[in-house]
């Protein structure tokens, strides 16, 4: 094999969500001499880009001046909140946290206001790559991180190079910015390596699900923020919806289930879908058809797992860090945030040393600080959560104790433990399965690339898992990626891996961790429209 081309660039951004984006433009801004590119494993700029999103919109009014003269695509102002505790009939209104009241805020597609973003960090001289999918970190002689290596393109699925095959690039950077989401693949591997968790407590995670609604005429009231709790879900598992109506007579609906949560036979797609067919989402969907869809993970262990967010010649921002703060259901504002200060770091010195005290030392740890014990307050179920909650608002975080988190995989219960009693109903509304909800996320995977889902310990499948918690990832997958197919050579897992919508769901969730998400050819995956 030949040696790879090398291109150099002072800092190369992994990831062109809102953390990359502003890091790269604020970068620009303050040292225009310094060299910038931002590599993107979507075919566009944002077109893996899933979030609810209602976003506070101070970091844009840093970044970008004037935005609000030139808004992103889809950016209604945030009107009237309403947070709302769901029985399987019926609703009541709730008091609306005052985390979650959104006056001055914006919806907005974070997808296509990443797309917004993107020239305008282009007009700057960032050089920005869609399509090039960051396969691995490159490493110094001394053990430093120098950059990363581009996925070679054109490789069949036993690894052969085939007519179309294109030798993947090094980029080396004095500084490399992981700016990849939540369970970035380079992150999990950047912490291992660097022992980034040695500190802190296991990072806890969320699935996010959402899909883009076009209803008739007269449906939808224009920055109407709803949030709620309770059915489909069992007081066990937290978790909850978000309905944001937008312009045009569409509403972007979302439903989050927590992955810590123990019944191994329950599918969060499948709550999200009885979620729709509750009595006042019945009513405002009917008659309507979706446009889009997708699923995500998001990090939920906020203050007590972040980890170190700097190594020898890297640092990690945004939701690579873990920044989310799930008692605002937002992150946006914390990812730029970051990113930012990241930037302004870069820009005195191109060093990692000492940007984890600057960003403990700044308003965004304090932020999560300050809330650090309401998402772990529910691990003993709903409304010990809200009580905790309650307390934890009044007192502003400073009552001295911190709740623990722990590791989500570990939380299953054995099959013969037993589940929880869903109370769901038989359902109409679309998409039918996940099958049919993976169309609407326009995912495409060459289907003779090597499969990206690796089951490291096949033998696990059957020995141990399907006795012990029934082959779970069949059900959490949110992409039916996961089958037990049976055939002359026995059982196995069959991976569906064009289907795969890159959530990292299974990298998570899975109770043995021996499934490893690794990134596919650039370009692969799903393409979400205003998502």
């Amino acid at each position: 094999m030949s040696e790879r081309e090398v291109m150099e660039y002072d800092v190369v951004v992994v990831g062109a969500g809102p953390a990359g984006l502003s890091c790269a433009i604020r970068l620009k801004q303050l040292s225009p001499e310094t060299s910038v590119c931002v590599i993107e494993k979507a075919s566009e700029i944002g077109a893996q880009i899933l979030s609810g999103a209602v976003i506070e919109p101070e970091p844009l009014d840093a970044l970008i001046e004037g935005w609000r003269d030139d808004p992103p695509p889809i950016c209604v102002p945030a009107g009237r909140d309403e947070f709302l505790l769901l029985s399987k009939t019926g609703k009541r209104k709730l008091p609306t946290p005052p985390q979650q009241k959104n006056h001055g805020n914006f919806i907005v597609s974070l997808g296509a206001m990443c797309a917004w973003l993107a020239p305008k960090a282009e007009a700057l001289g960032v050089d920005l790559f869609p399509g090039f999918a960051a396969a691995d970190l490159s490493y110094a002689e001394d053990g430093s991180v120098q950059g990363v290596i581009i996925g070679d393109l054109g490789v069949d699925r036993q690894g052969q190079e085939k007519d179309s095959y294109v030798q993947g690039i090094e980029i080396r950077a004095q500084m490399t910015v992981l700016g990849e989401g939540c369970r970035g693949h380079l992150t999990k591997r950047a912490i291992q390596r660097f022992k980034l968790d040695a500190d802190c407590d296991p990072q806890t995670y969320g699935i996010g699900m959402k899909e883009l609604w076009q209803l008739p005429p007269g449906r939808v009231e224009p920055g109407l923020i709803q949030h709620s709790v309770g059915w489909p879900l069992p007081n066990e598992i937290y978790g909850g919806s978000f309905v944001y109506h937008l312009d045009k007579d569409r509403v972007a609906i979302g439903f989050v289930c927590a992955l810590d949560y123990k019944d191994p036979n329950f599918m969060p797609f499948e709550a999200f879908q009885q979620f729709k067919h509750h009595p006042h989402m019945r009513e405002l969907l009917d008659g309507g058809e979706i446009l889009s869809a997708g699923a995500r993970a998001i990090s939920e262990g906020g203050f007590q797992s972040l980890p170190r967010v700097e190594m020898p010649g890297a640092i990690l921002i945004g939701d690579s860090a873990g920044l989310l703060n799930v008692p605002k259901i937002k992150g946006t504002h914390q990812a730029m945030k970051s990113g930012m200060l990241a930037a302004e770091h870069l820009a005195e010195g191109l060093s990692s040393e000492g940007f984890d005290a600057r960003l403990r030392d700044s308003e965004i740890v304090a932020e999560l600080k300050a809330v650090r014990n309401i998402r772990p307050g529910f691990n003993k179920g709903l409304w010990r959560g809200m009580a905790t909650a309650a307390i934890e608002t009044v007192t502003g975080g400073k009552l001295p104790r911190t709740l623990p988190n722990h590791a989500d995989h570990a939380q299953f219960r054995r099959l013969e433990q037993g589940g929880f009693d869903y109370d769901w109903v038989d359902r109409e509304l679309p998409p039918r399965d996940r099958l049919a909800s993976v169309y609407f996320a326009a995912t495409a995977h060459d289907e003779d690339q090597p499969i990206h889902l690796k089951i490291v310990e096949p033998d696990v499948c059957f020995s141990r898992c399907e006795e012990e918690y029934g082959n779970p990832c069949t059900r959490f997958c949110p992409a039916n990626v996961y089958e037990v197919v049976e055939d002359d050579a026995g059982k196995r897992i069959q991976i569906n891996a064009a289907n795969c919508v890159h959530c990292k769901t299974c990298d998570i969730a899975d109770p043995y961790q021996v499934i490893n998400w690794v990134t596919p050819e650039g370009g692969s995956g799903p393409n979400y429209s205003n998502l």
